[in-house]
């Protein structure tokens, strides 16, 4: 069973989405986070990981929490995804800049690249793939959504002080945005990060990481073609280095997942990305 936890820290209401597991060895059931979401009065329905979205006990307790402010906030998404999906598909940079802009004014990039960027690109190619959208308009909405990346990436400013971190795609993997968005976030928090984010051979990454030494290795797999691919990457990786490897994507977005050397992430949101990277390197 799936419900959320308030807490109160200092006068405000925090919420948890926590699930009950049962302990076989002192045969009790216990709480297990499954996701914190923040100050109560700021969550929305988007906050929720999607398999609960609609889930009505969970979206009573939303209600209670200034249900204005959550209806507000839910109607700035669905209008900036909706946006943000013409101008891509338009090639219309400066509207996707002014897009983002506004958004952080109400929200932040994190919440930008998780709730709006993100939808947005898989609506695109499902749209492509659904034939509603050419594969032209696929590749421009793709090089303009990069684009948007990397002039949000030039603003961010922060010194390296942590771990270092690769991220890489397999062999065949030309999908990078991910790794940018990744890249963007990690280095607002200070991490360093090295990103190999274009289809490299196996051999160039394994050389790399015999250089640099990252503290751990990202890898991205958009394509369910490309899964075997990163597969193999990983293996490789795990045969020549002690070092932990995670690997994500869109390709393994779906209900039989294949099995990798490696931890295995999905539908992550970027603010969840330290505790994840601080566990698994420990």
């Amino acid at each position: 069973m799936v419900y959320i936890r308030a807490k109160k820290v200092k006068g405000d209401q925090y919420l948890y989405l926590v699930k009950s597991v049962w302990d076989s060895k002192k045969n009790t059931s216990r709480q297990e986070i499954v996701k914190y979401l923040g100050k109560a009065s700021e969550v929305i329905k988007d906050d929720i990981p999607v398999e609960y979205q609609d889930n009505p006990k969970i979206l009573s307790v939303l209600a209670r929490h200034n249900p204005e402010d959550i209806k507000k906030r839910e109607e700035a998404s669905r209008k900036s995804r909706k946006q943000l999906y013409k101008k891509l598909t338009d090639g219309d940079i400066e509207s996707c800049i002014q897009i983002y802009k506004y958004y952080i004014k109400i929200f932040n990039s994190a919440d930008f690249f998780d709730k709006i960027l993100r939808p947005v690109m898989h609506q695109i190619g499902d749209d492509w793939a659904h034939n509603k959208i050419s594969i032209a308009t696929e590749h421009v909405a793709s090089n303009v959504a990069q684009t948007l990346v990397k002039i949000i990436m030039d603003e961010t400013n922060t010194s390296s002080t942590k771990k270092k971190i690769l991220l890489c795609v397999p062999v065949g993997e030309e999908h990078h945005l991910g790794c940018d968005v990744i890249e963007t976030y990690l280095t607002s928090k200070g991490y360093k990060v090295f990103n190999m984010g274009t289809s490299t051979p196996t051999e160039s990454i394994l050389h790399f990481i015999d250089d640099k030494n990252p503290e751990l290795v990202m890898v991205s797999i958009t394509l369910e073609d490309n899964l075997k691919a990163g597969q193999r990457l990983i293996k490789k990786i795990k045969e020549n280095f002690k070092i932990p490897v995670i690997v994500g994507g869109y390709a393994l977005e779906q209900e039989k997942i294949p099995k990798f050397d490696a931890e295995i992430f999905t539908n992550l949101s970027l603010d969840q990305l330290p505790k994840i990277i601080r566990t698994t390197i420990s």
